[in-house]
């Protein structure tokens, strides 16, 4: 498909996916993959955890690879170094996943070639919680939003 990284094809992924592998979920709540699943998991998104550390992550089962996951996956959401990516870009291929999504900090255009040859939509550099929250209006949840909608001083 493509690379997406406009609002309305964020929107899009976000609305239509409800199955969230996320590839090196950490079960230490301070680590930003452990966030970020609560965070989507608090919002209606099935998280599976991908960590072959695991047995257990959030309350769900935590498989070590993509490809042992039973059942369909929407988005990989990948917690892993770029240079990781190209196989994991395969692995959700094989799986079915509709999207490869590369975390902040994470770009692999020899993954994102591989992606999009195959179908998949691939989102690069962006957090699924941020975006998530900056378009799907959740940015209350990270105490954010105060209510206040104008730029207006008040007057005195």
């Amino acid at each position: 498909m493509a690379i997406v990284d406009d609002i309305a094809g964020l929107r899009g992924i976000l609305t239509r996916s409800r199955v969230i592998a996320v590839v090196g979920l950490s079960a230490n709540w301070y680590r930003p993959s452990y966030f970020a699943a609560k965070y989507m998991q608090e919002h209606g998104y099935r998280i599976v955890p991908v960590n072959p550390n695991y047995t257990e992550v959030l309350g769900e089962r935590c498989y070590p690879d993509i490809a042992t996951i039973p059942g369909r996956v929407d988005i990989v959401d990948c917690f892993r170094k770029p240079e990781e990516m190209p196989a994991l870009a395969r692995e959700a291929i094989a799986k079915g996943a509709k999207v490869l999504w590369m975390q902040l900090g994470i770009r692999s255009d020899e993954a994102a070639g591989i992606a999009t040859a195959a179908g998949l939509d691939v989102v690069q550099d962006h957090c699924v919680k941020i975006e998530h929250a900056r378009i799907m209006g959740g940015l209350n949840w990270a105490g954010v939003n105060t209510g206040v909608v104008s730029a207006k001083r008040p007057h005195a």
